[in-house]
């Protein structure tokens, strides 16, 4: 009887799974949104909790190896909800643990009665066949340009390891205030270099995760951003963390209000792509593409533009994104004129790799964190 208990706490668990993909998959919901809001709505225990979220996690991101692993037994097309019952299912017996008949049937106990035989069918043999990978974008489940653009910016043994690695659960890395932050991107605030005192602007701020620690320097912090909602996160941040140094204000960023050469330091940590921090955001390398990354250069170059008259003489700039693309790191860099000198951020850290001519870059693989490009200049 113990046993029949666990097994249909574990169908639920599915079931709210296969409800969140649904409009993961289907809806372009985000799928942190979209997961926290049905476990609310959900009675799982905790346990059952976390193993909803590694289903929901795992087959988004692997989506497209997990539709090449059922295709291959489809005589036609499925309606979305069948889709993404496959997936799951095919998510369970390809990437975890569980038991091929585990992994079946209790899938198939989430589908609606009229499918359940055709689902069955499918994930048997799924569960019983070989797999042979056409290539890697399909084996690593990425989209065919991205791993087109990393392979071209990277060279193809960096760009496989890192697409690799993203497929990893990140580990969870909390600073002494509490703050959940990724090492790179504290290592980008010791780039900025802070000291107690100075004025700093972070034009780009929300969250407020690097705002938050610029103001442990004893300097005070001018977090902007251009949407009030996000401002008020900082500002909540700021709170949580008692970072009593930090001014949250409603900013834009390309056309910022405050008087030429007022601050210290300037970071423009600027809205990117993004794919250094796929293994946080799972459905992230499904909503961006190649055109989205030349629409979002375009915002980093105004932005590093404004940034520079706001820098006092003696004062320093550093631009920073969470992705590796060159178009977004060394593509930006002759916007900065002849008033600012290049800073080597890979002198003060042995974390980064250099980027000619100057800057740092740090891939997942290189040290387990997220993936990360920063560039300093110091204005003579």
């Amino acid at each position: 009887m113990a046993e029949r208990a666990k097994t249909d706490t574990s169908i639920d668990a599915r079931h709210v799974a296969w409800k969140a993909l649904q409009r993961i998959d289907h809806k372009g919901a985000f799928a942190n949104l979209v997961l926290d809001g049905e476990l609310r709505k959900s009675n799982l225990s905790e346990q059952d909790r976390r193993f909803c979220t590694q289903l929901v996690y795992g087959t988004t991101r692997m989506r497209r190896s997990c539709d090449f692993l059922v295709d291959r037994f489809l005589l036609r097309e499925v309606d979305d909800n069948v889709r993404t019952l496959l997936r799951l299912g095919a998510y369970q017996l390809h990437y975890l643990s569980t038991p091929d008949h585990a992994a079946v049937d209790a899938t198939v106990s989430v589908a609606p009665r009229k499918v359940r035989g055709f689902v069955n069918a499918v994930l048997r043999k799924v569960a019983s066949s070989d797999v042979t990978w056409p290539d890697d974008a399909t084996r690593l489940s990425y989209p065919n340009w991205l791993v087109e653009r990393l392979t071209q910016d990277l060279g193809a043994d960096d760009a496989l390891a890192m697409l690799e690695r993203m497929n990893v659960e990140p580990a969870v890395h909390e600073r002494d205030d509490g703050y959940i932050q990724d090492p790179a991107s504290q290592w980008v605030c010791e780039a900025v270099d802070a000291q107690p005192g100075e004025l700093v602007a972070d034009l780009c701020a929300a969250p407020g995760g690097k705002a938050t620690l610029l103001a442990q320097s004893g300097a005070t912090v001018i977090a902007s951003d251009r949407r009030i909602k996000r401002a008020r996160l900082v500002q909540a941040n700021a709170r949580r963390t008692s970072a009593d140094g930090v001014a949250s204000a409603v900013a834009d960023g390309t056309a910022p209000p405050w008087r030429a050469a007022s601050f210290d330091r300037v970071l423009v940590d600027a809205p990117c792509s993004g794919l250094g921090v796929l293994r946080r955001r799972p459905d992230a390398r499904w909503r961006i593409d190649d055109e989205g990354i030349g629409r979002l250069t375009q915002l980093q170059r105004e932005l590093l533009v404004a940034a520079q008259d706001l820098v006092k003489p003696g004062g320093r700039l550093v631009y920073s994104v969470c992705t590796v693309t060159d178009a977004e790191t060394v593509g930006q860099l002759d916007v900065v004129d002849g008033r600012f000198t290049p800073l080597d951020v890979t002198g003060q850290s042995e974390r980064w790799r250099g980027i000619e001519p100057h800057g740092g870059r740090v891939l997942p693989q290189d040290h387990d964190t997220d993936g990360m490009a920063v560039f300093a200049w110091t204005r003579s």
